[in-house]
Order: C-alpha cells, then structure tokens, then sequence
C-alpha cells in the first residue's frame, strides 16, 4: 500500500506521539509499504525549531524507508491559546503543499492533536479519493477546557464544530482506550466507525535492563540510591509539583531519591520550586537522546505516572506503555476512574494513588521501598502485560489490517505486485 501519515509530530522529537509515529511509519516501511509523513519542523517539548531545521520552510528527507516531508510552523514558547492557535494555523496551511506534492496515498492516517489538521486532511482525502483514519490520542476541546487552555465562549464554540467533522470526514477512527471509545458513543459517533487499537511500545528496544549496568545511575552518582523517575513533558495538567513535595516528606530517607527528567525551560521553574522548599533529594535533570533511554529506565526503581484531579477522565499518558516495558513497577498519581489508572489496575504493574496528594505518593514510595518483592512483582507483570498488549508488532499488525480492510477494493497495485482478490470459502 502507499501510506501517508499526517502527523504533527515526528522523529527526532524525543516524547509523546513523535516515537508512536515513527515506529508505526518505520514499521510499515519495513513491511514493504510505501509510506510518507506530513509533519512539522521538529520543536517539541520545547515549542521551539531545533536548530538544523531552522530558516527552511520546507525540508525533505528519508530516513529507514520513509519519505519525511516538513514544513515551517509558527512554534512558541509561551504556552497559552495564541501560541497553539499560531503552531495550528501555520501547520495546516504549510502541510498541504507538501501533502500534495508526492504519489497518490491508497489511505491517509491522520493524527490528532492536531485536531485543526483534519481540515487539509479532508482536503486530500477528497482530491485522492482515498479513505482516511483519524487516530485519536486526545479529545479536544474537551482536554483544553479542563485544563484551562480553552475559555473564550466563541473558540470552544468553533473547535467543537471542528471537532464534530474531524468524526464525521474520518472514513475510520482509532481510539487508545475505552474512556475514549465511550466519550464518541455520547456524541453520537457510531460505533461501527470506531477501531480500538491501544497505543503501543517497542518492547525489545525498551526492556528490563540490570540496575547495576546502568551508565545512567554512574552518571548521577545513584549507584547506592533508590530512585523514583518521572520523565516526560512538565505541564499543568501532570502536577509535578506533588512528586517534589511527597520527596520533602521523605527527606528523612537520605538514600531515596526524586529524581525528574524533562524540557529545560520547565525544569528551571520546578528548580526554583525545590530551593524553595531547600530539598537535597531531588535530582532535576534535561532529556536523554532516545537512544540512551533504556538505560535511564533501568536506573530507576519505581516509575511515576502524574496527573492532577481536574484532567480529562480519558487521558492517556504514553509513558505508561513504555514504564510497563521496562520492568519497573508504577506509582501511578492519577484520577482513579480515569483511563490511566485503569490501564495500570488491568497490566498488574503498579499502584494507583489519589493525585495531587504529596502524603498518598510518599506513602506509596515508601511501601515499594520497604518491599522489595513485591516492587519486583509489579515490576514482572506489567512487563509480561506489556508484552501482550501493547507491542509495536501488534499495533502496526492492526494497522495494517485496518488499511488492507478500507483500501482493498479500490487499490492499484505497486510496481511489481499483484493484488489477488480473495473469495469467502464455500461451506
């Protein structure tokens, strides 16, 4: 099949969809597909061009089989409407030139966020005359009301209409989890048009390393500490700040350690935060190139997964493929009817505690660290969960029949190949 993949995000960028795309673009390609990305210069967590990309506004390249068509994009550093308005705006008018520019797609996977991208999507499903699946890993403008993002009447007005074609133009939608499933049953989406296919993780690329082997633990001088990671985007919605307060209810513990991972320009807010408080404990530290991610797992004891009260029921952090993987048990500080935390309850592989509550997550560090077997019990479920439910292979197999299913009967076969109808046997 030719592929195109319509993503915002895309390799290099090192957390959240980014990964998720290039490994189901990178897996296809290995596949035999031909495939294409429409994506923006990459500027994620940082909301700015990293600088081999910058004073282009448009760039090409290939990499593992895949042709990457960029475009220039208003990225902003201060977080706020008018900056994501800005980033939206200039993604969906620049995309559609590129998008254009290449073969004719037997199906077009469309990513949201961004949810604006379904309109030059719409476009191209209409002029290629090819089906279209929209892959849903947040619902909007639901997540950005919640959080604050969204309050003018008009705005949440228009993305909800922005919102309701997005279902409607998609031929298919994929959806990560149940919450999100449920949320499009309440709008009327109709379930024949909904796939469920859960987000997904290398698993051999991210597996259960040995502690002791970790450059990462050297580097930092953790060798004798035991260590509680967070790494991942810093937002409001993920409430770091309880993580720094539950490590000053353990500073009588000099040997656990807080240890967080992110974007720069966040980490320097949360390290004015810890002086405050006058923490020692807590090690505040800029993201790993991916591929030492590995490494960094495998030095932590427990994995943190954050969340505060208000978030969206249905959110999904990525992190939470990726910690099961590892084989390190999770303290998950979420809303506990909300799809992380019955993610964590199905694999086995953590606990699930009252978010925003520095005394619960402290409790919870504290009872993994006083039981070591049963950190380590938690730790070999999720990874077998993670194994059996949410490997790369397993995601791209589901992709890939989806995209046979929808492209079958109107297909034009590759150079070289042949289609062979296939008949239902006669019983």
């Amino acid at each position: 099949m030719r592929i195109l993949i319509y993503s915002y995000n895309y390799h290099p960028e090192p957390i959240g969809i980014a990964p998720l795309m290039t490994e189901l673009a990178e897996g296809l390609a290995a596949r035999g597909h031909q495939v294409r990305v429409v994506t923006a210069m990459p500027n994620y967590p940082e909301r700015t061009i990293y600088p081999q990309y910058r004073g282009r506004l448009y760039a090409t390249e290939q990499r593992n089989g895949v042709t990457i068509q960029r475009c220039f994009v208003l990225a902003c550093p201060k977080r706020g409407l008018v900056g994501r308005l800005l980033l939206e705006s200039s993604f969906i008018t620049l995309s559609l030139w590129p998008a254009l520019r290449g073969w004719r797609p037997d199906v077009i996977l469309n990513t949201s966020p961004s949810l604006p991208a379904c309109l030059p999507v719409a476009i191209l499903k209409t002029l290629f005359q090819c089906p279209s699946v929209l892959n849903l890993q947040d619902i909007l403008p639901e997540a950005a009301i919640q959080t604050g993002l969204l309050r003018n009447p008009w705005a949440i007005r228009l993305f909800e209409l922005l919102e309701s074609f997005a279902y409607r133009s998609a031929t298919r939608i994929s959806v990560i989890a149940q919450g999100f499933r449920d949320n499009l049953l309440a709008k009327g989406v109709p379930d024949t048009k909904m796939v469920p296919i859960s987000n997904w993780v290398d698993v051999d690329f991210i597996a259960p390393r040995p502690q002791a082997s970790s450059e990462f633990r050297r580097r930092h001088q953790l060798q004798d500490k035991f260590v509680v990671l967070y790494t991942g985007n810093i937002a409001e919605t993920q409430g770091v700040r309880t993580a720094i307060r539950a490590a000053q209810a353990l500073a009588a513990y000099p040997d656990i350690r807080m240890v967080i991972v992110g974007e720069g320009k966040q980490l320097a807010v949360l390290d004015r935060f810890r002086q405050q408080l006058g923490l020692t404990n807590v090690l505040l530290l800029p993201f790993v190139p991916r591929a030492e991610l590995p490494d960094m797992l495998a030095a932590a004891d427990v994995g943190l997964i954050l969340q505060k009260h208000g978030v969206v029921g249905f959110n999904m952090p990525s992190k939470t493929q990726v910690l099961l993987a590892s084989g390190r048990p999770i303290l998950a500080s979420v809303p506990a009817h909300g799809t992380a935390a019955q993610a964590v309850r199905a694999s086995g592989g953590g606990i699930v505690i009252e978010p925003e509550n520095p005394t619960a997550l402290a409790k919870g560090i504290l009872d993994l660290y006083h039981q070591p077997e049963k950190a380590q019990a938690l730790a070999r479920q999720g990874r077998q969960y993670a194994l059996e439910h949410y490997s790369a292979k397993r995601a791209i197999d589901r992709y890939e029949a989806l995209f046979y299913t929808l492209t079958a009967p109107q297909r034009q076969p590759l150079d070289g190949e042949v289609i062979l109808a296939l008949q239902p046997v006669q019983k």
